[in-house]
């Protein structure tokens, strides 16, 4: 607990997956010519894995595929100092099963940027740690951990 009333709580797996799926974008980092690169995407969660839709001749399709990536997802109230981050390491996968890349286009997840985006990619959770910031004693702090708790029982 820190001095000022807030405190930040370690989140278990469950909380950090059921978390990232009440935002539509989040952070992929990657590695583009030797340097750390960051884009921001729009994402969808599918059995414990991230999923994303690019282009597939892109520079994001062509520097992830097979590799060591980062994704981070949040969301802040700046305003009252609450909110939650996420961050997921694992292995960026290419999706080419016909059957899977069927079932993926089921899922809800259209790409915002313009252009075709008919390529998926599976990012499995090898390390995934998550952080909550709340007010302690705050009346809003409960109010958002039970609308988490009420989404998962739909």
């Amino acid at each position: 607990m820190y001095s000022d009333g807030l405190t930040l709580k370690q989140l278990t797996r469950d909380e950090c997956l059921h978390l990232m799926t009440s935002v539509p974008v989040g952070r992929i980092i990657y590695t583009r010519q030797a340097l750390p690169a960051v884009e921001l995407v729009n994402f969808a969660v599918d059995h414990g894995d991230i999923i994303i839709r690019t282009d597939h001749s892109g520079k994001l399709a062509a520097a992830i595929r097979g590799a060591v990536v980062a994704f981070e997802a949040d969301s802040l109230d700046t305003d009252r100092h609450i909110g939650w981050s996420v961050t997921v390491i694992g292995q960026s996968q290419e999706v080419t099963d016909l059957d899977e890349i069927g079932r993926l286009e089921q899922i809800g997840l259209s790409a915002w940027a313009p252009g075709e985006r008919a390529h998926f990619i599976r990012i499995s959770p090898g390390i995934l740690n998550g952080r909550r910031l709340s007010g302690f004693g705050s009346a809003q702090a409960p109010r958002i951990l039970q609308e988490c708790v009420s989404a998962e029982s739909l």
